[in-house]
């Protein structure tokens, strides 16, 4: 087996998990490769990693490997994301935070859920992302978000964007921002802004605003197939656009084109981490929590 293994900086708070995590995976026969970054951070730790090679870069992740492994939040993840690309490779998230709906291995279930995944229980689901397309595009090195692609305003004045989903003229948003989502990124920024949780098997995308100045704007959600314009217009001659955690200025009068991309994630799933426990959990459904 061979597995590769990203994380950044992590709380020290953390290091009992993450002695779990490398005791479990040097005790078998597993080629490891440690992002060089989160290596040289370990390093610093007091932590026990056994022998390992290093990857820098996408480039060095391929179809060879098991499994890729998130060490972090639901961010991390989605930076991990950037590393497996069309690759097929399975990705795990172990939650070294707080909430997590990607990486939703808790540290207290490290030891169960590795068990799990080298004994081969667990299922795959598979995730699908969306394209950014514009000219001069400053995310032509990975146009593509698992969660969202978000425009905003980049001062205090309102942006307008105007919308055609398919060709047809949908509306003209005066707002703070507009998120388009996928089912994935529905428990993420589109959700804060009241837009609907999407389970992930769905084919949708959901187009949310972002504080609108008109109070019968509410989130559409439509299915995949289609193709979103957006043309954004704002009176600093400038606005923000978002691709999950990675953000740039653009100019005004910029038109962005939004698609399903043309491959997906793996997201490994251990027997007990349905979409729907994950909800209850994380958003504590079910739990009377007056007293």
């Amino acid at each position: 087996m061979k597995i590769a293994v990203f994380g950044k900086k992590i709380d020290r708070t953390f290091e009992a998990g993450l002695n779990r995590f490398f005791e479990k995976v040097c005790n078998q026969k597993i080629e490891i490769f440690i992002y060089e970054p989160f290596y040289n951070f370990l390093k610093t730790t007091n932590l026990k990693i056994c022998s390992s090679d290093i990857f820098q870069n996408y480039n060095q992740i391929n179809s060879n490997f098991d499994f890729f492994i998130s060490l972090g939040g639901d961010g991390s993840f989605l930076e991990a994301v950037r590393f497996v690309r069309n690759s097929n490779i399975p990705v795990v998230g172990i939650n070294t935070g707080r909430l997590g709906f990607l990486a939703n291995i808790a540290q207290e279930d490290i030891s169960h859920s590795l068990d799990c995944l080298f004994s081969g229980n667990y299922s795959i689901e598979e995730r699908s992302l969306i394209a950014f397309h514009s000219d001069n595009s400053p995310f032509s090195d990975f146009p593509y978000a698992l969660n969202d692609i978000t425009v905003q305003k980049i001062d205090n004045s309102l942006i307008t964007i105007e919308t055609e989903v398919q060709g047809n003229y949908l509306n003209t948003y005066w707002a703070d921002g507009l998120i388009v989502s996928t089912p994935t990124g529905t428990t993420a920024y589109s959700m804060s802004v009241g837009g609907p949780i999407v389970a992930p098997d769905c084919r949708t995308i959901i187009i949310s605003p972002i504080a609108s100045h008109n109070l019968t704007v509410r989130p559409i959600v439509i299915t995949d197939n289609l193709e979103i314009k957006l043309n954004i217009h704002s009176r600093a001659g400038r606005f923000l656009a978002s691709i999950d955690s990675y953000s740039r200025e653009l100019q005004s009068g910029n038109q962005i084109t939004i698609r399903l991309a043309d491959f997906k994630i793996n997201i490994v799933r251990l027997p007990d981490q349905t979409f729907y426990n994950t909800m209850r959990k994380k958003l504590m459904w079910g739990a009377d929590i007056r007293n």
